[in-house]
């Protein structure tokens, strides 16, 4: 499905923000991959471009990969961004850049859709997801292109169906840079958790694609050159478990069709534990990695947070469970909430050796609007407004003390000792379960051996020789290596380069306590 042109022809430039460094965005695994530059493709700005009337024209640019150039800015008409909280600093730097050749900026996307206020500057905000405001800002460009003298605030009531969604414009990005590729299948989550924007901003009744649409999405992919992990980005996998049980025969089918070329991950409730005919699916499927908003370990926290899911099934149960179909646990952890205590750093470390997660991106609590957190904490005069704070929250705790307890918890769940141990264990406990097939032709072909060896070559430089944790990585090597795990030692290797490199500059406070934090940081990512 496309909008139509009333009989125009635009010249549109997409423009997605830098990332500001992350925990969640893996810039430290970059270097030691082949060319890997970003995070994921963008799923907002591919879908729009997809969108767009037959006779626009259209161009792309990830600021995570390069700048906009002037020439581009000559080039269009209009300019469109899309970007998350943590992006805000970038988004209104690409406006400033964009009203220097006098062209209309329009601005979607989850940050301007929660928080219009943060962005004065822009000459149309979009508020919503794909619909009725899209086609009204492009009823505007058709007419005029010209800035207008007021901002426009443009906001979605009639949603467009998932089912008549275009495929995302990915062969405007360059896949072959991008870590993970991605791909949306559902959008919004039946649970209500205190501190979560999502049902806020896209409802409580998941609306979903068609398998059909899935299928042809991931073909589009690997015509594009995605050949690693497509990531479903969706709020919540089995938020319609339904049809999430509809979906994976369809994902089988394509796996065994392409030859098990992509693995595959997702987010989704730790209640997926209680769903055995779901697991043994998604192992079928291929999925590698289900990353679950745990949130805490504490009983008493999750009741309050609203989160009573996450306790039906015991926490460490449903995690092993996973395991057992050879998909391993990725954690979202919080802390700074009302229920923590002086010791609460101890107890998350002690949950973080018990669990054997490797990965898990732990986070001071961060109050967002349109959720319940923001409004019970604003009728309590407990939202703080200072951009200097790693987070808008005034803690029950000391907030020094709640800062150098997440510092803490930091630097010791990710000293590379305890890293890699985490990782040895989900290789001889979790990935052992994976589904066993032959190497497929695709993966024997040269471009395929260069790419490995171009990777094992700057793994074995940059951390077995350079690197200054070089004894654990080289016992953690010779053991993937004996067994013959290339695959194993590069994907472990990759990731744990990461989360060390990125917890040393947090514990030391060079980083953000919270991915959603409101203190700006320039981008450390940078654009070449």
């Amino acid at each position: 499905m496309r909008a139509e042109s009333n009989g125009t022809s635009r010249r549109i430039l997409c423009v997605f923000p830098r990332y500001t460094s992350s925990f969640g965005t893996f810039e430290h695994s970059y270097p030691l991959t082949d060319g890997v530059r970003a995070f994921m493709p963008p799923q907002g700005l591919l879908l729009l471009a997809a969108y767009l009337p037959q006779e626009w024209q259209v161009k792309f640019v990830d600021e995570n990969l390069r700048r906009a150039t002037r020439e581009e800015f000559e080039w269009a008409e209009a300019v469109f961004v899309s970007g998350m909280h943590i992006q805000r600093q970038q988004m209104n730097d690409i406006c400033r850049r964009a009203h220097e050749f006098d062209l209309p900026v329009a601005l979607g996307g989850p940050s301007v859709s929660a928080c219009p206020d943060y962005y004065p500057s822009f000459d149309y905000l979009h508020v919503g997801e794909l619909g009725d405001a899209t086609n009204q800002l492009i009823e505007i460009l058709s007419r005029d292109t010209s800035r207008p003298e007021v901002q426009v605030v443009l906001t979605t009531k009639d949603r467009v169906p998932m089912t008549e969604f275009p495929i995302p414009a990915y062969e405007l990005a360059e896949v072959k840079k991008y870590f993970l590729g991605s791909i949306q299948y559902s959008s919004g989550c039946p649970y209500q958790c205190e501190f979560c924007d999502i049902p806020g901003l896209y409802g409580r009744n998941p609306r979903i694609k068609s398998p059909e649409q899935i299928i042809a999405e991931l073909d589009r992919l690997r015509e594009c050159g995605m050949t690693d992990t497509v990531y479903f980005v969706d709020d919540n996998f089995i938020g319609n478990r339904k049809a999430a049980m509809d979906l994976l025969p369809h994902l089988i089918e394509w796996q065994k069709r392409t030859g098990y070329v992509v693995r595959l991950a997702c987010e989704a409730t730790l209640n997926i534990a209680k769903r055995p005919e779901i697991l043994e699916k998604m192992r079928e499927a291929y999925f590698i990695t289900i990353f679950c908003g745990i949130e805490t370990p504490d009983p008493e926290a999750l009741k309050a947070m609203q989160k009573d899911h996450n306790m039906m099934v015991p926490i460490l149960e449903g995690v092993r469970t996973i395991n057992s179909y050879g998909m391993e646990v990725v954690s979202g952890i919080i802390m700074g909430l009302d229920t923590d205590k002086p010791n609460t750093a101890e107890a998350l470390l002690g949950f973080v050796e018990e669990s054997r997660i490797p990965l898990l991106t732990i986070n001071l609590l961060q109050a967002l609007p349109k959720t319940p957190l923001w409004d019970r904490l604003e009728r309590e005069g407990r939202l703080v407004h200072d951009d200097g704070r790693d987070s808008n929250v005034d803690f029950l705790l000391p907030y020094d003390d709640v800062v150098a307890s997440w510092k803490h918890a930091m630097g010791v769940a990710y000293e590379p000792e305890k890293v890699y141990a985490r990782y040895q264990h989900q290789c001889d406990n979790v990935y052992v379960h994976r589904m066993k097939m032959p190497v497929p032709d695709e993966m024997k072909t040269w471009p395929n051996i260069r790419r490995g060896l171009v990777m094992l070559r700057n793994i074995f430089w940059k951390v077995g020789v350079l690197g200054d944790y070089k004894r654990v990585f080289w016992k953690f090597a010779w053991g993937r290596i004996r067994r013959g795990d290339l695959e194993g030692l590069i994907g472990c290797t990759l990731i744990a380069h990461h989360l060390i490199t990125f917890a040393r500059a947090a514990s030391s406070g060079r980083q953000n306590a919270s991915n959603y934090s409101i203190r700006l940081r320039e981008a450390a990512v940078p654009a070449e």
